[in-house]
């Protein structure tokens, strides 16, 4: 008997790839969607879900058991405005819709989201982690992107047998992670001096490793619906990420201790207070109801050598 087909959309970006390898690797069989031909999958589907037909993106799905959505607009520093509005809708809001009525055509039995954590905010309380049933708080065009996405999906699979797993992501960071993760180990890879030395902060990150257990898990469970979050098991302050980025560099971090009113003051002047409040906040999240409904378990913080690799 074959493998459940699973299709995997954004398969060409970082998270797509890691889970595309991972069920070569394991035996898990894949059908990849990108908007982007892929050299190691010369069978997959080339599609642009904000913009293909639904009906064209069904047939593309003849088979599948389960979806796995990665694809979308990730968010960018500093896109800001009605552009940037509309581009976020499209990719992320519009294409999720448009995937969540191909998949009630071709028979899909369970649709994975990845979301994000900023669905529900940019920031927590000491002692109050975002928990699955808070309201969104979205802040920005992507996250609110991102929401829209969140409810076009729920909506449309309401009343019908598709199971929806939506999974509320942190910073992933792992081999190969762009955007801000990136930036910080470039950072100090440079030995460019950090004023985080003050910052006393709980943030929650995600290793690749723990989010392909988790979309492995969602995929698997007998009933894992709803909307979780998944991080490592523990958060870490901003100065122990860039401590752990040098250990994996071989480097001695630079930090500099200077107050956290004054980063905030200085990212006022400079037009940059949503950098400095990623440093400085804490965004805690609980992964309770996920690991209640598989058998997920998250995995401990961990950096390496290969996680900084260019």
């Amino acid at each position: 008997m074959s493998a459940p087909l699973v299709a995997v959309t954004g398969a060409a970006g970082f998270i797509g790839r890691a889970f595309c390898e991972r069920a070569s690797s394991g035996g898990r069989a894949v059908r990849t969607f990108s908007r982007t031909p892929l050299r190691e999958h010369g069978d997959g589907v080339v599609v642009d879900l904000a913009h293909a037909s639904a009906a064209a993106v069904a047939r593309s799905l003849a088979g599948v058991a389960t979806i796995v959505h990665l694809a979308g607009r990730a968010h960018m520093r500093g896109e800001t405005g009605a552009q940037f509005d509309a581009a976020y809708r499209d990719a992320n809001e519009i294409g999720t819709r448009r995937l969540a009525e191909a998949a009630l055509t071709a028979g899909v039995r369970r649709f994975i989201f990845a979301s994000t954590v900023k669905v529900n905010g940019e920031a927590t309380r000491p002692g109050r982690p975002f928990r699955s049933d808070d309201a969104p708080a979205p802040q920005d065009a992507y996250a609110r992107s991102k929401a829209a996405a969140e409810a076009a999906l729920l909506d449309t699979a309401s009343g019908t047998s598709m199971d929806v797993v939506v999974l509320r992501l942190p910073l992933v960071y792992g081999p190969r992670a762009r955007g801000n993760f990136r930036t910080l180990v470039d950072a100090v890879r440079k030995r460019r001096l950090l004023p985080v030395g003050a910052i006393d902060n709980r943030r929650a990150l995600l290793g690749i490793d723990n989010l392909l257990d988790a979309i492995d898990a969602a995929i698997d469970a007998p009933r894992p619906s709803g909307v979780h979050f998944v991080a490592d098991a523990s958060s870490i302050s901003t100065p122990q990420l860039v401590r752990a980025i040098a250990a994996a560099l071989h480097v001695e971090p630079r930090i500099a201790a200077v107050p956290v009113p004054l980063l905030q003051i200085a990212g006022v002047l400079c037009g940059r207070r949503d950098t400095v409040a990623r440093l400085t906040d804490s965004l805690e999240v609980d992964t309770s109801s996920f690991a209640a409904a598989t058998a997920w378990r998250a995995r401990s913080f961990a950096i390496d050598a290969a996680t900084v690799e260019r």
